[in-house]
Order: C-alpha cells, then structure tokens, then sequence
C-alpha cells in the first residue's frame, strides 16, 4: 500500500493562487489541484469540503500574508511618509481583490484592510477630515494603479498623486 503524500495548505494554497491568476476560477478543480499538487482529489475534498471552500480557504491565507505584510509595513515605516508606507506594503494582487468583493466574508477582510491602510495613510498626512479625505483618495489611486498595471506600463506615478494631495 503506497504511502498517502502530505503537503501542508500553505503548498496548496500557492497552488491554487497560481491557477486562480493563471486562469480564474474555472482554473480551479479537485483535478487540476491534485495534477499539480500530487495529492489526490479525494484528499482534497476531505480536507476543503468543496471547490469553493477550497479557494476560499486559499483566499483567507492571502488576506492573512497581506494583512501581516501590512501591519509589519506599518511598524517599519512609522517615520516615513505615505508613499513609503504603500511601497512597504509592496505589491497586491488587485484582480484578486476584486473578485474577493463577492464574497461576504472576503469583502469585509477587505474593507478591514482597506480602512487599515487608510489609517495609517491620515496619520502620515496630517489630522482631522482632510487627513481621511487624501488618504482615502491616495489609497484609491494606489489601487487604481496596481489594478491597471497589469495592462501595462501607466504613466501615472504613484509619488505625483502623493505630491498633488499633501
């Protein structure tokens, strides 16, 4: 009897976000994880339940990397302005995002971050409603701009929007 293969979620989960960027959620199988991981899709169902709740499970674990990446970024850039802190933050994955938005549980994860980052952005740009107003519209832009990357290079640099709004 052959030995059952154990890989840890982590494993599974950048499998899985792997399929999900190369080709969406149709990518994403029992199959077409077990081709890549080498478990069997029995194990994976026993383990997730579902497709859905194993792309879910893979999407909280990126919320929970980003949302760590995020609070470190926070702690390490506190002298810094707002645009160190989003370049500290580093690279999102804003198709992922969007998508996450339909889901009521990733939506508030999202929101949650969302209004994080936004915190930390009105506490390097001053006080009171004006510091809330530029840093919801600099996160806005930060997104806008990681969302539109993808297509290619933008003209639009993140340091412009920084300038304009302090």
């Amino acid at each position: 009897m052959p030995r059952t293969r154990t890989i840890p979620d982590a494993q599974v989960f950048a499998i899985i976000q792997r399929l999900l960027e190369q080709g969406g959620e149709k990518a994403v199988s029992f199959g077409s994880v077990a081709k890549a991981s080498g478990l069997a899709p029995p194990t994976l169902v026993q383990r997730y339940g579902s497709v859905e709740g194993m792309i879910r499970a893979a999407r909280h674990a990126a919320w929970d990397a980003l949302e760590h990446r995020t609070v470190q970024a926070i702690a390490a850039t506190a002298d810094k302005g707002p645009q160190g802190l989003l370049k500290a933050i580093g690279p999102f994955d804003a198709g992922s995002i969007t998508s996450d938005l339909r889901h009521p549980d990733l939506a508030q994860r999202a929101n949650g971050w969302r209004m994080g980052v936004e915190t930390a952005l009105a506490l390097r740009l001053g006080a009171g409603v004006k510091a809330r107003e530029r840093a919801a519209l600099l996160f806005a832009a930060w997104q806008g701009q990681g969302l539109w990357a993808a297509a290619g290079k933008s003209a639009f640099r993140l340091k412009d929007a920084v300038k304009r709004l302090t």
